[in-house]
C-alpha cells in the first residue's frame, strides 16, 4: 500500500522526545559485522533504540517482526532490555555493553533468521493477544523499518527505483458523413455555369444562389420518397435510423442511441444544517434535479424558478442516489499527525481527517469524499489552485480513533484501489492573503477593524457569519491566519444527464394491427445500467466504477404504466428473448431524437390490450451535451424551496461530467456492421477460445488446449496476464464467466497460468575510458529490468515484452546492452574462464549462447525479474571492466 505520508519535517519525533508521558522508537541497528567480535551470529541480533528509560518487563512477547519476501515467519528468540541480559546468555558477550550509562534506553532483540534483501518492520506491541502499543509508547513511533542486509555491499543509491507512466490510450474513431444535399446544389450549380457562363456569382445570399438551394432540398426529398421502399430493404441504402438499425441486428451489430453524462456534485450546507435528505430515483419518482448555471439566480429554485432556467437553456441533471446533508461534512481537514510539509502520495488509498467534537460521526462506509486543492500550495490564493488536483474516492474503511500524544480525535479513511490518488496532494496550511475583489460569494461577511477602533461592514460581501479581521489597512490577516492547501468535501453526489417527464398519455391502442405510438419529446436519454431499474449505479462499487459502463448496458430511460396503476412495461434492446408474458418494449429512436415504441406480439412479448391507457414517463437530454465543464451545475430544484434555500450554501461540480456519447451515425454502422458479422462470436477449436480470450482487456495472449479429463472434454486456457499479473482464482472466476458466452455446449473450461522460465545471464562488459563502472552498470540494470521506466520506455524484461513460445534471442541483449552509453563492448562467450551464464536458471548450460537464443515451449514465458530475494525469478549479472 505504501506509505500514508510523506513528510519533509521531524516533529513527531521531537514531540516525542519532548513528552514525559510518551516514548518510542528512535532507530534501530542491525549487529552484523561487529556481531564477530561479541561471539554471536551476525545479522540476528538486533539493538532497538529508544527515547527513553524501557520498562524492564519488555519481553519477546513484546516484539514482532513483519515483511519479508522469501522469507516471511521472522521469529523472535528473546528480548531483553540491555542492561536485563542473563549473563549466561551467549556466554556473557553483555556483561561490557550492559555498563553503558544508556543502557536503560536499549532493547536487544534476537530472531530465528537472518532474512531476506527485502524491507521488514519490528513493530512494538502489547502482547501477543492485543497488537497495539503497549502503554506508554507513541502510536507512529511503536514501529520502524529495517533490513537485515544494511551492511552488505552495494554499487548503488538505496533510493527507491521510480515507476514509469502508464501507456498511452487508443485513438479515438473517426466520425465520416455523406449528406445528398450538396451533391444536388453542385450539379445545379455546375450545369447553370454551361447554361449561363455570364453568371458567376456564388454568394450564399444571392437569389440565385437560394433558390438553387431551395431546389436542391426539395431534389433530396423527392428523391427519398421516389426510392423510399426500395431504398429501405439494404443496409447500403437504407436512410432511417429504424431501418438501419434493424439490418444491423440482423448481422448482430448492436447499433447503440447514445448515453447520457455523469457528475459528481458537491452540496455545501450553511453551518447547523443537518438531515436535509437529497431523495435519489425510485420506480415512480425522479431524483433530486440539479441544473447548470444560465443567468443569475438563487441557489435553491422553486417550481416556477425552474420552468425559467430549462427555458433558458440550463442542463438539467437527476441524482442516482440518496444523500443526507452534514455541513461539517462540507469542508473536512486532513491530520498529519502533528508533522507539517506532508503530502499524500501519489497512489495513496488511505488517510487521516481530523474529527474535533466528533463532528465527523455520520461518515461511514459507502459514502463517496472528494479531494480538492483549494488554494495554491505556496501562495495561499484561491485562484492558484490547481483544478487538476481533483479526485473521488468511494470510502471502504473508517475507523474512528484518536492521536493522544495531541489529544485529537481524528477519522483514519480507506478506499478501494481502483481510486488510488492519481496525483500527489499537497496538505500542508498556508497564510490567507485577504484580496477583497477576490472573495467569492460563499466566504463569510467581514468585520474589518478600522484604525480608530470603530468596526465597519464590508460592502458587497454577504454570508452566514462575521469574521473579524484586526490590523485595519487592507494588508492581509494577521500573522498565523492560516487555512489548508487541500480538503476532503462530503455531501457528495452523483447525478447523471436527463430530465424526468412524466403521465404522457399515449396514442389509445387500436384492436387490431401494428401499435407504434411516437413520444413527443426528445431526445430520449440513453443511461448506462449495472443493478437494472431507475437505479443505475452499483453504491457498492468505486468511485471510478460508477463513472465506467459499457455501451452494452445502455438503456432508454422509460417506463409505462396503465393508467388505472397496474401493469409496468420496461425497457429491452430486442425482443428476441421475452416471453408471452412479457411486458417489455423497444424504444426506437429516430434522428430528432424521438422515440417510437415497439411492443410484442403475444409470441415474443405481451401487446397492450385495446382497452389500456398508457402513460409514459421517460427522460429526455442525451448526448455530449451533458458534458458540461467542472463548476457548470450550480443550482438545485425543491418543489417549494422553504427551509432549503437557507440550507444550501453551495452547489458546484468540481469535476468535468463524463460518459456522454452521441447516437451513432449512419456512416458508422454501415461501416462497422457488415464487419461485426464476420467477427466469430462461438469458441469451436483452441484458436477460437486464443482468440475470444485475447478480447478480455486484462489478457495479453492466450492459449487453448483442449483435453480429455475422463468423462468429458475440458478446454485449459493458459492466460498471460497483462503487467505480469497473477493469475488468481478471482481473475480466473472473472475470465471463465467471461468465456462463458462464447463456451461450446457439452466442453468444460478451465483457467490456467502460464508456464514461467527463469533466466540466468552474465556477461562480460568492457566500459569506455572517462565513464564510472558502477554509473554505467546502474544504467544497464535499469535497460534491462522488468519494469516501466520514468523516460515511458519498458525495461527489456518487463512481462508485457514477452509472451508463449517467444524466445530469447541473445542478439537483442547485445544491441539493447551497446545503446546505453559507456559501453565499448559486450562478451557473451562461455568457457571455463570466463564467468558469463546465458541459460535457463539452475539448469545446466546447453550451448544456447552458441544458437543466439534460448527456445521456449508453448505454454512457457521468459522471466527475469533480478530480484536478490527471488533468485528462483531470473537472474542477470554484469562483470565490469575497464572504467573509472
Amino acid at each position: 500500500m505504501g506509505e500514508r505520508y510523506v513528510c519533509k519535517s521531524e516533529r513527531r519525533r521531537q514531540l516525542v522526545a519532548a513528552s514525559t508521558d510518551f516514548n518510542g522508537i528512535d532507530y534501530l541497528e542491525v549487529l552484523d559485522a561487529e556481531a564477530t567480535g561479541l561471539g554471536v551470529e551476525r545479522q540476528k541480533t538486533l539493538w532497538v533504540h529508544f527515547f527513553k528509560e524501557l520498562p524492564d518487563t519488555l519481553n519477546a512477547d513484546n516484539v514482532l517482526i513483519e515483511g519479508g519476501v522469501r522469507l516471511k515467519d521472522v521469529g523472535v528468540v528473546w528480548a531483553y532490555r540491555l542492561d536485563r541480559i542473563p549473563v549466561g546468555e551467549d556466554g556473557g558477550a553483555w556483561v561490557g555493553e550492559q555498563a553503558r550509562p544508556d543502557a536503560k534506553e536499549w532493547l536487544v532483540v534476537r530472531t530465528d533468521s537472518v532474512g531476506d534483501f527485502s524491507t521488514y518492520t519490528l513493530v512494538l506491541r502489547r502482547s501477543v493477544a492485543e497488537t497495539v502499543p503497549p502503554d506508554g509508547f507513541d502510536v507512529l513511533l511503536s514501529r520502524v523499518d529495517f533490513t537485515f542486509k544494511v551492511e552488505c555491499p552495494s554499487e548503488f543509491d538505496c533510493a527507491p527505483a521510480k515507476a514509469g507512466p502508464p501507456p498511452p490510450g487508443a485513438d479515438p474513431q473517426i466520425d465520416y458523413l455523406t449528406r445528398d444535399f450538396s451533391s444536388f446544389r453542385r450539379l445545379m450549380l455546375d450545369r447553370l455555369s454551361q447554361v449561363s457562363p455570364q453568371w458567376q456569382e456564388r454568394n450564399a445570399a444571392d437569389l440565385g444562389v437560394a433558390l438553387v438551394e431551395v431546389m436542391a432540398y426539395a431534389a433530396d426529398y423527392l428523391s427519398y420518397y421516389q426510392d423510399a421502399a426500395a431504398t429501405e430493404a439494404y443496409l447500403g441504402t437504407a436512410r432511417k435510423r429504424t431501418s438501419v438499425r434493424r439490418h444491423a441486428k440482423l448481422l448482430d451489430y448492436p447499433m447503440h442511441d447514445g448515453c447520457n453524462s455523469r457528475a459528481w456534485v458537491c452540496v455545501e450546507a450553511m453551518e447547523g444544517a443537518d438531515g436535509f435528505e437529497l431523495k435519489g430515483p425510485t420506480e415512480t419518482t425522479p431524483g433530486t434535479l440539479f441544473l447548470t448555471t444560465t443567468n443569475p439566480g438563487p441557489r435553491v429554485l422553486d417550481a416556477s424558478q425552474l420552468t425559467v432556467a430549462v427555458s433558458e437553456g440550463a442542463e438539467v441533471f437527476e441524482s442516482l442516489h440518496d444523500a443526507r446533508l452534514h455541513w461539517k461534512h462540507s469542508e473536512m481537514r486532513f491530520y498529519t499527525w502533528g508533522e507539517d510539509k506532508c503530502c499524500l502520495p501519489e497512489g495513496s488509498t488511505t488517510a487521516t481527517l481530523l474529527n474535533e467534537d466528533n463532528v465527523l460521526k455520520d461518515l461511514a462506509v459507502g459514502q463517496v469524499l472528494l479531494f480538492e486543492e483549494v488554494r495554491g500550495a505556496t501562495t495561499g490564493r484561491p485562484e492558484d489552485a490547481d483544478p487538476s488536483r481533483r479526485h473521488p474516492v468511494r470510502l471502504t474503511g473508517v475507523t474512528f480513533t484518536e492521536d493522544p500524544l495531541l489529544g485529537k480525535q481524528v477519522v483514519d479513511i480507506s478506499w478501494d484501489t481502483e481510486d488510488a490518488l492519481p496525483f500527489e496532494l499537497c496538505l500542508w496550511d498556508v497564510e490567507v492573503p485577504v484580496d477583497v475583489a477576490t472573495l467569492s460569494a460563499s466566504a463569510p461577511a467581514l468585520l474589518v477593524q478600522s484604525t480608530t477602533g470603530t468596526p465597519g461592514m464590508l460592502s458587497g460581501v454577504t454570508g452566514p457569519g462575521p469574521l473579524l479581521l484586526t490590523g485595519g489597512g487592507g494588508e492581509g490577516p494577521p500573522p498565523g491566519n492560516k487555512a489548508p492547501v487541500s480538503v476532503a468535501r462530503g455531501n457528495v453526489v452523483l447525478v447523471d444527464h436527463g430530465r424526468t417527464l412524466s403521465g404522457e398519455e399515449l396514442a389509445d391502442v387500436p384492436e387490431e394491427g401494428r401499435y407504434r405510438p411516437r413520444l413527443k419529446r426528445g431526445p430520449l436519454t440513453q443511461a448506462g445500467r449495472t443493478t437494472g431499474g431507475r437505479k443505475s449505479v452499483d453504491l457498492k462499487a468505486s468511485a471510478a466504477a460508477a463513472m465506467r459502463w459499457s455501451m452494452e448496458d445502455v438503456l432508454p430511460a422509460i417506463w409505462l404504466a396503465e393508467k388505472d396503476g397496474g401493469r409496468v412495461w420496461t425497457p429491452r434492446r430486442t425482443l428476441l428473448n421475452s416471453g408471452r408474458f412479457s411486458r417489455e418494449l423497444v424504444a426506437e429512436v429516430e434522428e430528432d431524437g424521438r422515440a417510437r415504441l415497439r411492443f410484442g406480439d403475444n409470441v415474443m412479448g405481451e401487446r397492450p390490450s385495446a382497452v389500456d391507457t398508457l402513460l409514459a414517463t421517460y427522460r429526455i437530454g442525451n448526448g455530449t451535451a451533458g458534458n458540461v465543464g467542472a463548476e457548470s451545475i450550480s443550482r438545485l430544484y425543491h418543489a417549494t424551496g422553504g427551509d432549503w434555500r437557507n440550507a444550501v450554501l453551495r452547489v458546484r461540480n468540481p469535476l468535468p461530467a463524463t460518459g456522454g456519447v452521441e447516437p451513432e451515425s449512419l456512416a458508422q454502422v454501415r461501416i462497422n456492421a457488415p464487419q461485426a458479422f464476420r467477427v466469430q462470436q462461438r469458441a469451436v477449436t483452441e484458436a477460437d477460445y486464443s482468440e475470444v480470450a485475447q478480447r478480455h482487456p486484462e489478457v495479453q495472449r492466450a492459449v487453448g488446449s483442449l483435453r480429455w479429463t475422463g468423462s468429458w472434454h475440458t478446454m485449459f486456457v493458459t492466460v498471460d496476464r497483462k503487467g505480469g499479473r497473477p493469475v488468481d482464482a478471482t481473475f480466473s472466476g472473472t475470465l471463465a464467466s467471461f468465456l462463458e458466452r462464447f463456451r461450446l455446449a457439452g466442453y468444460d473450461i478451465r483457467i490456467e497460468g502460464p508456464v514461467f522460465v527463469p533466466l540466468d545471464i552474465v556477461m562480460t562488459v568492457c566500459v569506455q575510458p572517462g565513464f564510472l563502472a558502477s554509473n554505467v552498470k546502474a544504467a544497464l540494470l535499469e535497460v534491462f529490468s522488468s519494469r516501466d521506466l520514468p523516460d515511458g520506455r519498458r525495461g527489456f524484461f518487463h512481462p508485457d515484452n514477452f509472451t508463449f513460445g517467444e524466445p530469447v534471442y541473445l542478439s537483442r541483449i547485445v544491441a539493447a546492452a551497446m545503446a546505453v552509453p559507456g559501453v565499448a563492448w559486450v562478451d557473451t562467450e562461455e568457457s571455463k574462464d570466463k564467468p558469463n551464464h546465458f541459460k535457463r536458471w539452475g539448469q545446466v548450460s546447453r550451448d544456447e549462447w552458441k544458437e543466439g537464443l534460448i527456445t521456449m515451449d508453448r505454454l512457457e514465458i521468459a522471466r527475469l525479474d533480478n530480484d536478490p530475494s527471488q533468485p528462483e525469478n531470473g537472474k542477470l549479472d554484469f562483470q565490469m571492466q575497464g572504467g573509472l
